[in-house]
């Protein structure tokens, strides 16, 4: 006997064209040969200097702005191949991060750009993730899939070619940033590592978990609150030791919360 009473039924609905982006996204993220490094961090002194200014800033704003100091401290690791397969490097850090946004055809992570992440304070990048949240079209990300998408979805082809126009070419790499941050860590609660699916970027981190674990702090076993990520780079294009310095980089700029100072 089935238990919640309903009939039994079958609903169809149309794809939503926004999906058939995100599906050539993961298609054209094949390419690529990531390799994933699971870290996990000491988050307390950010989280304590985070809950102490008001209006109460975002930890995802606090954790692009040291992610894009240390990926421009060490432009290889989000460095890419062109079409003639010279290696371009970039002195800016322009971040892609996902913003869940509503729309008809239901929620839809919207990769907005945040430029010159390596450069801006927190209350700053804060601020415009909570605005494109409330206002989407105030993204230029969600203007150009608004106007691109029901012609691109209706073309055999288009999509997959703009992303690899988007892999190759250096115009492109302005639309579609150097480096994706996404998070993951609100779908759930507790810690854990989320291993994300490749994109076109070189260089991605994904924000997991977050809760309250036992480590060792000046010799003296104390609960702190700790975050897991995962940083994936393209092994085309990264080998492990500047991988390494960069994820040594990260941590110190993280757990010293350096971006709040």
């Amino acid at each position: 006997m089935r238990q919640s009473g309903g009939p039994r039924r079958v609903e169809v609905r149309p794809f939503p064209a926004s999906r058939r982006v995100v599906t050539q996204a993961l298609r054209a993220g094949r390419q690529i040969a990531p390799v994933h490094g699971l870290i996990s961090l000491d988050l307390t002194e950010a989280r304590r200097r985070l809950e102490s200014i008001e209006p109460r800033l975002s930890l995802t704003a606090f954790l692009v702005a040291s992610v894009g100091r240390a990926a421009a401290a060490h432009p290889e690791v989000h460095a890419y191949r062109n079409w003639r397969g010279q290696l371009v490097l970039h002195h800016h850090v322009d971040i892609a991060t996902l913003v869940e946004i509503h729309t008809p055809d239901g929620s839809f992570p919207l990769a907005h750009l945040v430029r010159d992440a390596d450069r801006r304070d927190v209350k700053d990048i804060s601020t415009e993730i909570r605005r494109v949240k409330n206002d989407p079209a105030s993204s230029q990300s969600a203007r150009l899939l608004a106007r691109v998408t029901p012609v691109a979805a209706k073309i055999p082809g288009a999509v997959p070619l703009f992303y690899r126009l988007m892999a190759r070419s250096v115009r492109m790499r302005r639309m579609a940033g150097t480096v994706a941050v996404t998070s993951v860590g609100m779908f759930a609660g507790g810690g854990g590592f989320g291993i994300g699916f490749p994109t076109v970027l070189t260089l991605s981190v994904l924000i997991g978990g977050l809760s309250e674990r036992p480590l060792v702090v000046g010799g003296q076993v104390e609960i702190r609150d700790v975050l897991d990520l995962t940083v994936t780079v393209d092994h085309n294009v990264v080998d492990g030791a500047p991988a390494a310095r960069f994820v040594a980089d990260l941590r110190q700029l993280i757990e010293t919360a350096a971006v709040l100072q």
